[in-house]
């Protein structure tokens, strides 16, 4: 492998590739720093995504802790994915968050709503 290619990476050769182009918009870097102050560890992760019209989300991961840094970027395959779980969690949180109220009311003896009837007057 010659000192070329080993200068730029996946990871480089994608944003490269992304920046300047007409149909792509991006928003700027979020950093998060994770700390375990127990153990008295953090981890830090710089997220950016990029989107290109026509193609997805490309998702640029940067993680530093003390083993070292780590570069990634998740294609738009990945970012769906990850995009599609998360709201089908949030549809499961939802719907069992229903399931419970619906339990406790008629543990209090209430009617369901389509089942109370309108008194005419």
């Amino acid at each position: 492998m010659s000192e070329d290619t080993k200068a730029f990476d996946t990871y480089d050769r994608q944003i490269g590739a992304l920046k300047g182009l007409p149909d792509v918009i991006e928003v700027k870097p979020s950093t998060v720093r994770v700390s375990i102050p127990l153990l008295g560890l953090s981890q830090t992760f710089i997220v950016q995504t990029v989107r290109q019209r026509e193609v997805g989300d490309h998702v640029f991961l940067e993680t530093v802790s003390r083993d070292g840094a780590i570069r990634i970027v998740l294609p738009p395959q990945v970012a769906d994915a990850i995009a599609r779980q998360r709201d089908a969690l949030s549809a499961k949180s939802r719907s069992k968050a229903a399931k419970t109220l619906a339990q406790e009311r008629k543990a209090r003896g209430e009617l369901p709503a389509f089942l109370k009837r309108k008194k005419s007057e």
